[in-house]
């Protein structure tokens, strides 16, 4: 379909079937009118044709049985009815012009109307004149056998009356028709198009279905009246049941794959713990000693460790994420929000010094409903983002408020932004973006922000960001506990 034209709403196609419909009927209404029109005239016009050669005729035989100079003038023949014009040309002038305007009187034509008489061949063929101050005629020229020429007219008025009056009656009909099938149309069209609207009712089931995550039960269907393939609707339903059932499918397979992996992670990371924790323990105790090591071994070891417990951090994400993925339930307690706030902002201060630290906090503690150590572990893992992705002197500011039934956490700073490209999937699981933000300090595993997004939406909260060029702002909604 084309696309309509900027601020033009495009019309259904409900609409344009009866619109289209509509103008269909109304050129045959017109086809039908113009046809009939032309044919009745052309009826009408052949009875005056068959008048006017009578009363020519007689008009000829009256006046052009005596020679000239006795003749009488073709306006006295018998016969003559109302509006019937009767004129004699002599020589090329007319010598008698008269109208009938009644059974006894007669008026003369103007001098324009008997110029128009003089100029008519005289051959016998009749022809359409306008007359000045008499309208339309239909005028025939017969010549007599004294070589003088009688013009017989009759008045077109009654033929152009009854043309009107058809044409009102045909277009009154018509209008009437359009009327009662316009409204006959829609109520045909919208019975018609019924099982497409029970099928766009299904695809929107489905489109507010949320298919990206989690375990999908596409149990919607196009009922089975729609689905029929001895119709054209019927083949569009079950077309659509069948690609419905290949994506349930599909989906059936994502998750019992995403299942099995996070089953895997889940008991990798548990069991990483062990030896991660002996490696730790034998590095610590081996380094109590490094005075009588090389240095180069010396060196080694404290490499072993921090590895180690960089892996450690790692696998402690890890078994986070796969725990609030299988809804493993949290704490449901009253938090002081504001409390830790200080006490984040404060850690972060000693972390990272060479940044800048606000806190805009209001006058009254805020309050939420949650678990106070993941509540922790989102702010620190923001802190942390912003001090890791930012140059030193970057100011980082952390404001908290109470909107209504919401506690609104936010985390700003004025560093160089977050990549266009990569802002759609800045919480994603290992979404890295080296590129985009300055890697101040350590490296980062991908997982602060995963986790800030999962732990949060445990909390039946909501986080976003907005970023540009000297501004990356995260907005952390929760549940607000009352005092």
């Amino acid at each position: 379909m084309p696309s309509s034209p900027l601020g033009e709403r495009p019309l259904s196609l409900r609409t344009r079937l009866i619109a289209e419909q509509l103008v269909l009927l109304a050129l045959v209404c017109l086809v039908i009118g113009v046809v009939t029109v032309v044919g009745l005239r052309a009826f009408l016009v052949g009875q005056l044709d068959d008048q006017l050669r009578q009363a020519s005729g007689r008009a000829t035989e009256f006046s052009g049985r005596m020679p000239p100079g006795m003749r009488p003038p073709p306006s006295n023949a018998p016969g003559r009815g109302p509006g019937t014009i009767s004129a004699l040309i002599v020589g090329g002038a007319v010598d008698d012009a008269k109208r009938q305007t009644n059974t006894l009187v007669q008026e003369p034509l103007s001098g324009s109307a008997m110029d128009v008489l003089a100029a008519l061949p005289a051959d016998g063929v009749t022809r359409d004149r306008e007359l000045d101050g008499v309208g339309n005629y239909r005028l025939i020229a017969v010549r007599t056998v004294y070589g003088d020429v009688v013009v017989t007219g009759l008045p077109l008025a009654g033929v152009e009356d009854t043309l009107l009056t058809t044409g009102l009656v045909l277009g009154g009909v018509a209008l009437i028709g359009l009327t009662i099938a316009g409204v006959a149309g829609a109520l045909i069209v919208r019975r018609t198009l019924e099982p497409l609207d029970r099928m766009a009712a299904t695809a929107q089931r489905v489109s507010e279905l949320e298919l990206d995550r989690g375990e999908v039960a596409l149990s919607v269907r196009v009922p089975a009246v729609d689905s029929d393939e001895r119709t054209e609707v019927g083949q569009v339903g079950s077309a659509l049941n069948r690609m419905l059932g290949h994506i349930g499918r599909a989906l059936t397979a994502r998750q019992a794959s995403e299942t099995r992996v996070r089953q895997f992670v889940a008991d990798a990371s548990h069991e990483l713990r062990t030896p991660l924790a002996a490696i730790s323990g034998y590095t610590e105790l081996a380094s109590r000693r490094t005075g009588e090591l090389p240095p180069d071994v010396a060196h080694a070891l404290s490499r072993v460790g921090s590895e180690a417990r960089r892996m450690t951090a790692l696998v402690e994400d890890l078994l986070l994420l796969a725990r609030l993925d299988s809804g493993r339930p949290l704490l449901h307690e009253t938090v002081d929000l504001s409390l830790l706030v200080i006490d984040t902002v404060g850690d972060a201060r000693v972390a990272g010094p060479e940044h800048h630290w606000r806190l805009d906090l209001p006058g009254e503690p805020v309050l939420a409903v949650g678990d106070q150590a993941r509540l922790h572990q989102v702010l620190a893992n923001l802190l942390a983002n912003g001090r890791t992705h930012t140059p030193p002197g970057t100011t980082i500011t952390v404001a908290l408020t109470r909107s209504g039934p919401e506690a609104v956490l936010t985390v700003a700073d004025d560093g160089p932004g977050i990549a266009p490209d990569l802002l759609p999937e800045v919480f994603e699981r290992f979404a890295r973006g080296d590129s985009s933000r300055n890697r101040a300090a350590g490296s980062s595993t991908g997982l602060g922000l995963a986790i800030v997004a999962a732990v949060v939406q445990a909390h039946d909260g909501s986080v976003d960001v907005a970023s540009v060029p000297g501004e990356t702002r995260f907005t952390v909604r929760l549940p607000a506990a009352e005092a």
